[in-house]
């Protein structure tokens, strides 16, 4: 459920190459780019440069490969920085040559993923530059792009922060939708017994985490012992009171903090003594870094 600086992997790749065919098959369509095949001659060779506009973080780059392999320019990709890179405005982060033709085409696709990604990681180094000497670690959540999961989630690490469970498939997360369900449906107890069926139903080995919002129900929670309690829109006093608890009750359960977390509140809540705070805006509000293709063709 932890995920810290894994790197770009198989995941990541099948989810690139479904994006590449998606973005190409809408920029393309079956007539191809029109513009570029009609003004220039398909002899024609040049080069280009991928330049930061905007100081941030780099994340992207293996999918720029992936798509610089598709339009068959890989002797002529020379990567200059690597993911997870700090950059000021006006480095450059890659230089590419060959044909002209396929650079053209290419600029727009290879731009759209590399402004994404390294928005998400740069955004993220900014959450976590904000809890700097805690002890919390700043997590994503499933508030993605749909189809981009895999991506966005590898761009977060890129940029410092963590991955919380990837889907609904690979950890439990008891929220207050399922413990009104089985309230309604007259459940004495609803945490303990879903908490116990969770533990009962789920593969061994299992995260198995659960929402609260009150104090109260923090201390039914940390009895049932789950691995992870999540503490919903409670402000840094009482996440502090939290914390006291938890360390006197239960003290091998973590403690994440939730609920519009921004970059003006995320420290206070750090300090608290909290071991995660999970930020939707990581991945849903991200913005894009300003990166330019600076194209030579006089090659």
């Amino acid at each position: 459920m932890t995920e810290t600086r894994r790197p770009f992997g198989d995941s990541e790749r099948k989810n690139a190459e479904t994006l590449i065919g998606m973005a190409l098959a809408e920029d393309l369509n079956d007539a191809g780019d029109i513009t570029t095949t009609t003004v220039i001659s398909p002899r024609a060779r040049g080069s280009a440069r991928l330049i930061a506009r905007a100081p941030g973080v780099v994340a992207g780059l293996p999918v720029v490969g992936m798509l610089i392999d598709h339009f068959e320019l890989r002797e002529g990709w020379r990567p200059r920085r690597v993911d997870g890179d700090r950059v000021e405005a006006g480095d450059v982060l890659g230089e590419l040559s060959g044909s002209f033709r396929s650079i053209l085409v290419l600029e727009r696709t290879a731009l759209n993923f590399l402004q994404r990604l390294c928005g998400v990681a740069s955004l993220t180094a900014r959450f976590v530059a904000e809890v700097e000497g805690t002890a919390a670690g700043v997590f994503d959540t499933r508030k993605t792009t749909p189809g981009w999961r895999a991506l966005e989630k590898y761009a977060v690490r890129c940029g410092g922060g963590r991955n919380h469970r990837i889907g609904l498939y690979d950890a439990v997360l008891i929220k207050d939708n399922h413990l009104g369900w089985l309230q309604a449906d007259g459940v004495a107890d609803p945490i303990a017994k879903a908490i116990a069926d969770a533990r009962a139903g789920s593969p061994p080995g299992t995260v198995v985490e659960v929402e609260v919002d009150t104090l109260d129900q923090l201390d039914v929670a940390l009895r049932c012992r789950p691995d992870i309690v999540l503490v919903d829109n409670l402000g840094p006093d009482a996440l502090r009171e939290a914390v006291r608890r938890r360390d006197q009750s239960a003290p091998d359960v973590e403690l994440e903090a939730s609920g519009g977390v921004t970059l003006a509140t995320i420290a206070a809540l750090a300090r608290s003594g909290v071991d995660r705070i999970s930020v939707g805006a990581l991945t849903h509000s991200a913005v894009a870094l300003d990166v330019a293709l600076d194209i030579d063709p006089a090659t």
